[in-house]
């Protein structure tokens, strides 16, 4: 069966970029439940996650239906590549989403803690290092990459902020060590969004330019 590989990598890009767009929106769903204490909100993004899991499922179905039958050479074989990987980390960052709403319910459930500000500055970086590097694959900006992968940077050091008023909440009484163990968790959470939203701008760069810069410090 033919396969005209202009026409299907064309598709590939739209399905990876409507994958992209649902999973910010989860993510940016999630961000606005930690502001507002919105527990509707986030019951919504912890049902919402089979939706993601089936777009990766198909993503990677035509991925190797493309390499079956047409393939694909340089340009074509590492984009082909670089969206199996792609769309595997934007996968990951649904999950931590869900995993987010999760936590968040259970504070809700407590009357819920003082939030840490430091835990919305990771919150507000995470959802921006994903934006941009969204914005970067649908343009093809390597420097917007790079800029992300610097970024990176600032949310470990804000995390290590948060590890440490755990460490200082977590002795006052037993209330204030259940609500710290979940904050935690969602830094920890919202953390890992960034580290993934750096491995996708080092997935774009090698789309774009050939390289592989993962591990390597601009």
């Amino acid at each position: 069966m033919g396969v005209n590989l202009q026409t299907e990598i064309l598709e590939l890009r739209r399905s990876l970029l409507g994958m992209g767009a649902l999973v910010e929106q989860r993510v940016n769903a999630v961000v606005e439940a930690l502001i507002d204490s919105n527990l509707e909100i986030a019951q919504s993004v912890r049902q919402g996650d089979d939706e993601i899991d089936q777009m990766e499922v198909d993503i990677e179905a035509q991925c190797m239906r493309l390499l079956a039958l047409a393939h694909p050479v340089a340009t074509d074989l590492r984009f082909v590549l670089a969206v199996i990987r792609i769309s595997g980390e934007l996968e990951r960052i649904g999950d931590l989403a869900r995993g987010i709403s999760k936590r968040l319910l259970r504070l809700g459930a407590t009357q819920a803690a003082d939030m840490p500000s430091p835990l919305m500055d990771i919150a507000f970086g995470a959802r921006t290092m994903l934006s941009d590097v969204l914005s970067a694959m649908i343009n093809e900006d390597t420097q917007l990459c790079r800029q992300v992968r610097r970024s990176d940077q600032r949310i470990d050091d804000i995390h290590k902020t948060v590890l440490l008023w755990g460490r200082e909440e977590m002795p006052r009484n037993q209330e204030a060590a259940t609500n710290a163990i979940e904050i935690l968790g969602i830094a920890q959470r919202f953390e890992r969004i960034a580290d993934v939203a750096a491995h996708i701008a080092d997935d774009v760069i090698f789309l774009i330019e050939g390289r592989v810069v993962r591990h390597v410090h601009d």
